[in-house]
């Protein structure tokens, strides 16, 4: 039988749309009050979701005329278990109930000094309790740990009646954990709004009726609608219809393709033009986007190697510290002595700082459009040494651009040619048509040509009449299978551009194929200096792999400086490269967009996903650009150095910080009062060096602008 998530579920309050459950989970599964919320969440019929882990109470409003509370506390019962749970099953508080040991121990700080004396303490042990609690549970898990040696300084404070030292040393404790957790959560909050559907509502037919329904609320099987401007919300078939479909977002080509009949639709793909009619095979938003946030809950806890090395060097200077305070109370049998050596130690800020830091840092990277996806992210991207990167969508800006224009007729110059497709295309939102309409305006001599009314051809093309003759503009298919125009004479010309990895737009007039309108991808603007900034940042070698053909990416990696480019691969031969590379002593970072980018992503050292990217390419790398940006890639590793910088800087300031105090008090030149506020307030002053230090780069750093190209006019 399969392990259920919840051992008992009790109904204590009902009412329609509505009900309150006491719960209580196996002790083998996650208690973590957002993994259960968001298990709730994907529940069908389910509104909103409120747990209280402290009384075990799980508030749900429902929609009425979808379920009801039976059938909730039976899918409740039948939920399994996620796949991560967290560690040793244990409550997290809050971010409420960490605020509030936070306040509760800062004013028992703030007040110490002013109670009564027969109030001191209960109350410093009252705000004891908690870091008591888990040194006893860590004492008899582990042994003797920073945790227990924090708890015996509290303890000994206590004891001595020096209440503001064990006050100041839970405040700081209850602090530096609420900072840590309350950074996570925003970090985690950003991936939410990165992987929110694009559409919350979804056309489907249903016997015969179109109706517009919950995006959840779509099942196997359903006829799904998508339409102009439409985001494809499933995967499935086309059943009819036919639309022009952008699929960069999945597979990275530029160029929009036509989709009927028989085609696949991918989910998260766009329908710039048509209308299709989709079965949908695979559904389930919420379900999925339930696996997607338990990735994510996983990777932001996963810890750097850093970070675990600080922690198990926290633990080993325990016993050192221990045997210091022996060591003192054999040579001067001075208790005083002994107590102000245990009121410090290393552990509070070796611990506190370096997640404190790589955190706060991942927060200041979100504030800056980029999502990194745990420590050990930028780790390893402070470590990499080389970066290798896709082409279209990613140093190409994935939007072509008229490059060139061919006229086969010397009547027509090749700005007559760009005008007359300009003036039917500036009526229709294609990219191809949008991207004409550029090129004439930009134009010294753009010139307008009177129409008569234009015909859309979906996924092909449009015409009219211009002057008594009918004009086409649109593919090759268009133009030679539906229209009858012959180009066989200029076969050999177009072979030879398209094979250039090139796009071509055919322009019919009169019967006869008037020319060509070349358009290509564009480079972006800053990809320039952001290659030049990762120089200066320590890259040591950069190398673009790309599908596209030879000689297009050669011209791209000479105009960036690159160091080397492969051309014409596979997406698998892209990961072969980069296990090759790896084995060679690289330290890789891929950055790309594509679902074929999805395994060098997951391969490499590091892997940086494009904002515009597919949905499996975001959640393969650790690091995800929130602006269609490449000056992010740069600002990325900026900001994982100037990390790693501060972490080893903080290490120093607390060995050497410590290690002074840690003396004075041992030769008898603090009392514990002054070491306390000595250990302390280092401590402090190191945290918050940590959170508010490391400094993103500006944004206009690597901004720079950068003229189109200009157009090459030639007549065949």
């Amino acid at each position: 039988m399969t392990a259920t998530w919840f051992a008992k579920l009790e109904t204590v309050h009902r009412n329609r749309g509505r009900v309150r459950f006491r719960y209580r989970c196996r002790k083998t599964t996650s208690f973590e009050p957002r993994q259960i919320s968001r298990a709730v969440e994907a529940i069908k019929g389910v509104l909103t979701v409120k747990v209280n882990p402290a009384i075990c109470a799980l508030v749900i409003e429902y929609e009425a005329g979808m379920t009801d509370a039976d059938t909730l506390a039976a899918a409740l019962l039948a939920l399994p278990p996620p796949a991560h749970p967290l560690p040793n099953g244990k409550v997290l508080a809050s971010d409420a109930a960490r605020l509030g040991a936070v306040a509760m121990s800062g004013a028992t700080l703030l007040a110490s000094r002013n109670l009564q004396p027969a109030l001191q303490m209960p109350v410093a042990f009252g705000t004891a309790v908690p870091l008591l609690g888990e040194a006893i549970d860590d004492f008899l898990e582990k042994g003797i740990t920073s945790h227990v040696l924090e708890a015996l300084a509290v303890a000994i404070s206590i004891g001595r009646h020096d209440y503001l030292a064990a006050n100041t040393t839970s405040f700081l404790l209850a602090l530096g954990e609420y900072l840590e957790h309350s950074i996570a959560r925003r970090s985690d909050d950003l991936l939410k709004h990165l992987l929110e559907p694009g559409s919350r509502e979804v056309w489907v037919e249903r016997d015969g009726v179109e109706t517009l329904v919950a995006a959840q609320d779509v099942i196997v099987g359903d006829t799904v609608i998508a339409a102009t401007g439409t985001v494809i919300p499933v995967d499935g078939t086309v059943l009819g219809g036919e639309a022009l479909v952008n699929e960069a977002t999945m597979t990275g080509e530029s160029v929009p393709v036509v989709r009927r009949r028989g085609n696949k639709a991918l989910s998260g793909t766009l329908v710039e033009e048509g209308r299709i009619r989709i079965y949908a095979e695979q559904v389930g938003r919420q379900a999925a986007a339930s696996r997607i946030a338990d990735l994510v809950e996983q990777s932001l806890t996963v810890k750097s190697e850093t970070q675990l090395e600080a922690s198990r060097l926290a633990d080993k200077t325990v016993p050192l510290v221990l045997a210091l305070a022996a060591a003192t109370w054999l040579i001067s049998r001075d208790s005083e002595r002994v107590a102000a050596v245990l009121q410090a130690d290393y552990s509070c800020a070796l611990k506190l700082a370096t997640p404190v830091a790589f955190k706060s840092a991942m927060y200041r990277a979100g504030q800056s459009n980029i999502l990194v996806k745990g420590a050990n992210a930028l780790e390893r991207l402070a470590k990499a040494d080389t970066f290798v990167f896709d082409k279209t969508g990613t140093l190409t800006s994935g939007t072509l651009q008229v490059t060139d224009s061919i006229t086969f007729n010397r009547d027509y110059t090749p700005e007559d040619l760009i005008n007359l497709a300009a003036s039917v295309e500036e009526h229709y939102f294609h990219p191809l048509a949008q991207a004409v309409v550029e090129a004439a305006h930009s134009l010294d001599r753009h010139q307008h040509f009177h129409h008569q009314e234009v015909e859309f051809v979906v996924a092909h093309g449009v015409a009219s009449v211009i002057d008594g003759q009918r004009i086409v503009v649109g593919s090759r298919h268009f133009i030679e299978d539906d229209e009858g125009i012959a180009i066989d004479e200029y076969r050999e010309v177009l072979d030879k551009i398209h094979a250039e990895g090139k796009t071509l737009l055919y322009i019919g007039f009169g019967g006869k194929l008037l020319g060509v309108l070349v358009l290509t991808d564009t480079i972006r603007p800053n990809s320039a200096a952001m290659i030049a900034r990762l120089r200066t940042l320590g890259v040591k070698r950069i190398l673009m792999l790309t599908g596209d053909h030879h000689d297009r990416a050669r011209l791209l990696a000479e105009e960036l400086g690159l160091d080397e480019f492969r051309a014409g691969l596979l997406p698998h031969e892209k990961a072969q490269i980069l296990e090759e590379l790896a084995g060679q002593g690289a330290r890789l970072a891929f950055i790309g967009d594509g679902v074929n980018d999805a395994p060098a992503l997951s391969g490499s050292l590091v892997g940086i996903a494009m904002h515009r990217g597919a949905d499996i390419a975001r959640l393969a790398a650790d690091i995800t650009l929130l602006e269609d940006d490449i000056a992010r890639v740069a600002d990325a590793r900026a900001l994982a150095l100037a990390t790693a910088r501060l972490i080893d800087s903080n290490f120093k300031l607390t060995a050497g910080l410590n290690t002074g105090i840690l003396s004075a008090a041992a030769i008898g030149w603090l009392n514990p009062i002054k070491a306390s506020m000595l250990h302390n307030g280092s401590t402090i002053a190191i945290l918050l060096r940590a959170l508010l230090g490391g400094g993103m780069p500006s944004k206009t750093q690597t901004r720079a602008g950068r003229p189109p190209p200009k157009l090459k006019r030639s007549t065949r």
